[in-house]
């Protein structure tokens, strides 16, 4: 979702508060302001956008998903916004967003069945639309391909396995954290997650916890940490292992678990109240959806695009380089990060600040 999520830590609150504080990213077209992920500035991501308009829009970051929630509710205005699948309700029923006119977006029915079945993603019972999906990808085992073999991490049970005790990294992520655990219980819809389950995620996350070197907040960190030898086994996003294979580091992500994996899914909001212009709003949103834009997500990023059309047009070769090969393979066994009930999340916020602290 990203490329940086900060939950939690003393330094993600310090990096939160900074990214907070930094002035946005000016350019000369100042009618539109983007509420976005450090990086999705990008002119790469919008190229329409640049052609039509001479510029990129002006962008500001937030660190997570809770910091940008909590400074819109605050009065912070921006015209669009970048939240993830786990968010998208919480921000509709507080308020935040406004529905969107999806006859003013070329892509509509070129987004991904699959992103339009998840449920409370993209619209609601009475048909209105609040998300334009963009990116997507996964959490998935990452390893040291020198240290792990494969058959080690067969199981995400591993992240628990006395044997990798001070070689793991999970991300400071509370979404991310359940859902390894929700997977490693054999849990693919974790909405509907029972008290006695959720006991069960949480002290799964205990055993982990014995296991930790550090609960990474970005990308560069964990990617620091396994090409510095501190981490051997990570619960990490893809960009981790197409960064460091980049870079010649001898790492492997691992897709096929017997428990499977979860997928992640973030997109475009236009929020209430925008101050800018919606012409523009409607044209950001188009160029991000556009298909020459799937190849650069895709090998530059290790992300998935939206677009069907975008990734059916994409080569063999760099689909299976980046784990894009074979979608199907993996979509029976992966938690969607849905939204969950809002009882049921702030109790993993609560039980995951416990845990970190050795709880």
């Amino acid at each position: 979702m990203k490329t940086l999520l900060l939950k939690g830590t003393v330094a993600g609150l310090a990096l939160a508060t900074a990214l907070a504080l930094s002035p946005p990213v000016l350019a000369e077209d100042g009618d539109l302001i983007v509420f976005d992920w450090s990086g999705y500035e990008d002119p790469a991501f919008h190229p329409a956008y640049v052609e039509k308009h001479g510029d990129s829009p002006t962008f500001t970051f937030f660190g997570d998903e809770e910091e940008a929630f909590q400074k819109l509710r605050s009065g912070f205005k921006a015209d669009l916004a970048h939240p993830c699948s786990q968010s998208v309700v919480k921000w509709r029923e507080a308020g935040l967003l406004k529905p969107l006119d999806t006859s003013r977006i070329a892509a509509w029915n070129d987004i991904l069945p699959g992103i339009k079945a998840m449920k409370d993603l993209m619209t609601t019972e009475d048909g209105q639309a609040w998300l334009v999906p963009f990116d997507w990808g996964n959490t998935v085992v990452t390893y040291m391909t020198e240290k792990v073999k494969p058959e080690e991490v067969q199981s995400l049970k591993a992240f628990a396995d006395p044997a990798f005790e001070g070689r793991v990294s999970i991300g400071d992520n509370v979404d991310d954290a359940y859902a390894l655990a929700s997977l490693a219980l054999g849990i693919t819809d974790w909405s509907t997650m029972s008290d006695e389950q959720f006991a069960q995620a949480s002290d799964f996350l205990r055993q982990v916890h014995k296991n930790v070197r550090l609960y990474w907040t970005d990308n560069t960190e964990l990617s620091q940490a396994m090409a510095g030898g501190e981490v051997d086994l990570a619960w990490a996003w893809n960009e981790t292992a197409v960064t460091l294979q980049a870079d010649g580091v001898p790492v492997a992500i691992k897709k096929d678990t017997d428990e499977g994996l979860s997928t992640w899914v973030c997109g475009y909001t236009l929020l209430a109240d925008a101050p800018g212009s919606e012409d523009k709003a409607y044209d950001y949103l188009n160029a991000i959806l556009e298909p020459r834009v799937s190849s650069y997500i895709v090998s530059e990023w290790g992300y998935g695009h939206s677009n069907a059309k975008g990734m059916e047009a994409i080569d063999q070769e760099t689909l299976d380089s980046t784990g894009y090969g074979d979608v199907q393979a993996f979509v029976d066994k992966t938690l969607f990060q849905s939204p969950v009930p809002s009882e049921l999340k702030q109790k993993m916020i609560a039980e995951f600040e416990k845990i970190k602290a050795g709880y």
